[in-house]
């Protein structure tokens, strides 16, 4: 029974193998969905990044409005600070802090 197993597995292979005659391959990269195809520059965060001796901040913007930074100084561990109302003030944000998870806020619409 152990011999005819591998025979069995061994005769159906070509079966399985064999794809129709019109299958045609796919494209390397996947069209964009409808309505995606020009890029919106205006949604794509600008990266400002200032480095000192001390630390290196990156400065993230949208639309010309800073919104977070993270500072990641030369000793000890990175952190942010997001302007989470939108309104200039700016909270701390540890990476290996043991607050709870905050869920991620994007503006979606503003006039």
């Amino acid at each position: 029974m152990r011999r005819l197993l591998p025979l069995l597995l061994f005769a159906a292979l070509p079966v399985c193998a064999q794809q129709p005659a019109d299958a045609q391959p796919l494209p390397a990269v996947p069209p964009p969905p409808p309505g995606m195809e020009a890029f919106d520059a205006a949604i794509e965060p600008e990266v400002t990044i200032v480095k000192s001796e001390r630390e290196t901040r990156e400065e993230f913007r949208i639309s010309g409005k800073l919104y977070m930074i993270k500072v990641t100084p030369a000793v000890g561990s990175p952190y942010y600070l997001i302007d989470r109302q939108g309104n200039g003030v700016f909270v701390e944000t540890s990476i290996d802090s043991s607050r709870p998870v905050r869920p991620p806020m994007w503006v979606i619409h503003s006039w």
